[in-house]
């Protein structure tokens, strides 16, 4: 603790251990029946803390760990999960600035592991839990949801403009909005569109990802996004397990994450309920970039 009281800022690099032995605390065969970090990692996190310095967390872990009783007082958190050979000088790169990092998660953090499991495209259910909408001990929602992630700049969302392209039942459905980098650093930006089926014969996920755009902007540059798909895009599996689109409203949230939904709107998919034999799985985008005023 000497050496940490005297830092500027510490790094507390923790996490799991990778493998297949005894040892390892993640892996194939290595289960676990806590989220917390492994053995007294904790109790150091919780001592680095009480320092009062900066603590920035470094993750090495192969599955979501519960930091409900840290984040808050963390300075930041960089996940790296299990980087390789190379993972030191990429994560030194993010600790110094030298490069702006821009990743989003692939599942959500949970809160506890009592919460476990859960996933942003859940059905609707009374939040959940139950008709509260919460825990007795804490909220239902993730600690980190799927396809959160900051980086060291910031973006802005706006003008969504939501069109089909013709008056056939299956013509496509045409989403755009603007994106601006509003921070003094150039980035990526991974944008996130969710629909939900308001209408569905059966229970539809409250959001699903139906498509995500990864783009670089510099420092107040403007990139207009397009997403592009035909009505089969929204099918599902009916009562009698048949493939089908159905008419009906459907709601759109774009968003950085599958929680921080920046912009929101609606289209409407007419016709008669039908049948779709050849799937489609995610919408196609494209990006035009837009003059600087």
């Amino acid at each position: 603790m000497q050496t940490a009281e005297k830092a500027d800022v510490v790094v507390a690099v923790m996490g799991d251990r990778s493998g297949l032995d005894l040892r390892s605390t993640t892996g194939e065969a290595r289960d676990r029946a806590s989220l917390d970090l492994p053995g007294v990692q904790g109790e150091l996190l919780k001592a680095l803390i009480e320092t009062g310095k900066p603590v920035v967390l470094v993750l090495i872990n192969g599955r979501p760990l519960a930091l409900t009783e840290y984040h808050e007082r963390l300075a930041a958190v960089i996940d790296a999960w299990l980087p390789g050979e190379y993972g030191s000088p990429a994560i030194s790169d993010v600790l110094f600035g030298d490069y702006n990092p821009g990743g989003k998660l692939p599942v959500s953090f949970p809160r506890s592991v009592g919460q476990v499991p859960v996933f942003y495209n859940h059905k609707p259910s009374g939040g959940r839990s139950h008709w509260f909408g919460s825990y007795v001990e804490m909220p239902a929602s993730p600690l980190y949801p799927f396809g959160h992630g900051l980086s060291y700049t910031e973006f802005s969302y706006e003008d969504l403009f939501v069109k089909h392209t013709g008056n056939e039942p299956d013509a496509p459905i045409e989403i755009s909005f603007t994106v601006t980098n509003i921070g003094g650093k150039a980035g990526h930006e991974t944008v996130q569109l969710y629909l939900h089926d308001k209408e569905g014969e059966v229970s539809r996920p409250v959001k699903q990802l139906y498509g995500f755009r990864k783009i670089f902007l510099e420092p107040a540059a403007s990139f207009r996004i397009t997403f592009r798909f035909p009505p089969a895009l929204t099918a599902f599996y009916g009562r009698d397990m048949d493939y089908i689109v159905e008419p009906g409203s459907f709601e759109i949230m774009i968003g950085t994450s599958s929680e921080d939904i920046r912009l929101k709107g609606s289209f409407e998919i007419k016709g008669k309920r039908r049948s779709v034999k050849e799937k489609v799985f995610f919408s196609r985008s494209s990006i035009q970039p837009l003059s600087k005023a």
